[in-house]
């Protein structure tokens, strides 16, 4: 091509070209720079359609601000460097001081007292929804009607683990993490498919919850967290109770209810390792063992339990169920 002189009637088709290039930039300085930093802000922005729990929503990406109040995204928005802007600090585990200790975002107390004017101050323009604050998704929805609203929580009648990894594959769209997404759903695959591998089904489960030092029967099926693998990893429960139920704190069982079961195996949530304030709390595995009633049972002679991170209460994500699958694998194998 042939160098165009620098005539006057050359600069003014130059400079109709440049501002024809920048569109709508206001920032019209340095001609040719401005018009590349405007022209990839277009490419890079894009409307992504995602479906949750309430319908069809398009979400302009990138997401500039996002608030969060689901438990199970807490994880997954820290680890993929979202921008929080609010969140109900309280409710996040320690373990994700990104979060928990960031004076930038806003706290939005609990479930049970939220904030949700300083939610609507933070004006988000997409918010993750879910677990304990699902109850408020009705007035959030009106506080913020710019913000996309989103909630993924565990739809009844479905399988947990199907749940997660449609949860995470579409925060990855969201967040265009799509990657990253795909590897913690092939890595909860992996892991679900040893510990069914690695389980013997001749051996009996019970699985509790152990809550101010009290115990609690996890139903399994639908009881807290451990309830789900159940199904997952077909394990032979060791004992039924009727009319059981998804309670936080499990249902009311006697020690001796438990010993009469002789489990071979017991998975354990310490509720009170997420939520207590007490340092000199007792782990709930020492409770366990240390129980005179519990002295007999195949499980504690055998040492045969499997004790969830001290997080997953407050943490019961993609991530936390990977953990937890892998070390009931790593338990099976050296049994």
């Amino acid at each position: 091509m042939k160098r165009i002189p620098h005539t006057l009637s050359a600069l003014a088709v130059i400079g109709v070209l440049t501002l024809s290039g920048c569109g709508a930039s206001s920032n019209n300085t340095e001609g040719g720079d401005a018009s590349s930093s405007s022209a990839a802000q277009a490419e890079n922005s894009k409307t992504v359609s995602v479906e949750d729990n309430f319908g069809t929503h398009d979400v302009q990406a990138p997401v500039k601000a996002a608030a969060v109040t689901d438990n199970r995204s807490f994880e997954l928005v820290d680890k993929w460097g979202v921008d929080v802007v609010a969140a109900p600090k309280q409710l996040v585990p320690t373990t994700i001081p990104g979060i928990k200790n960031d004076q930038n975002i806003v706290d939005l107390g609990t479930h049970r007292e939220p904030d949700l004017e300083a939610l609507a101050s933070a004006e988000p323009d997409v918010i993750l929804n879910g677990q304990r604050f699902s109850q408020h998704y009705k007035d959030i929805q009106e506080l913020n009607p710019e913000a996309t609203l989103l909630e993924f929580e565990p739809r009844d009648g479905e399988p947990m683990l199907p749940e997660l990894k449609r949860h995470t594959t579409a925060l990855g769209e969201v967040f265009g993490k799509q990657d990253d997404a795909k590897q913690l759903v092939s890595d909860l695959d992996q892991a679900t498919e040893a510990a069914k591998k690695a389980y013997d089904p001749q051996q009996k489960v019970i699985a509790i919850n152990v809550s101010g030092g009290e115990m609690g029967y996890i139903a399994p099926g639908k009881g807290r967290f451990f309830g789900p693998l159940f199904d997952e990893l077909n394990l032979t429960p060791a004992l039924q109770v009727e009319n059981a139920s998804d309670d936080h704190e499990g249902d009311d069982i006697s020690v001796e209810a438990i010993a009469k079961a002789n489990p071979d195996w017991i998975l354990v949530l310490d509720r009170d390792a997420a939520v207590s304030k007490d340092p000199n709390v007792t782990p709930a595995k020492e409770v366990i063992m240390n129980s005179e009633a519990l002295k007999n049972v195949t499980a504690v002679k055998k040492g045969n339990i499997v004790v969830a991170p001290a997080d997953t209460y407050y943490n019961e994500n993609i991530i936390t169920y990977t953990e937890v699958l892998t070390s009931m694998k790593d338990a099976f194998e050296k049994a």
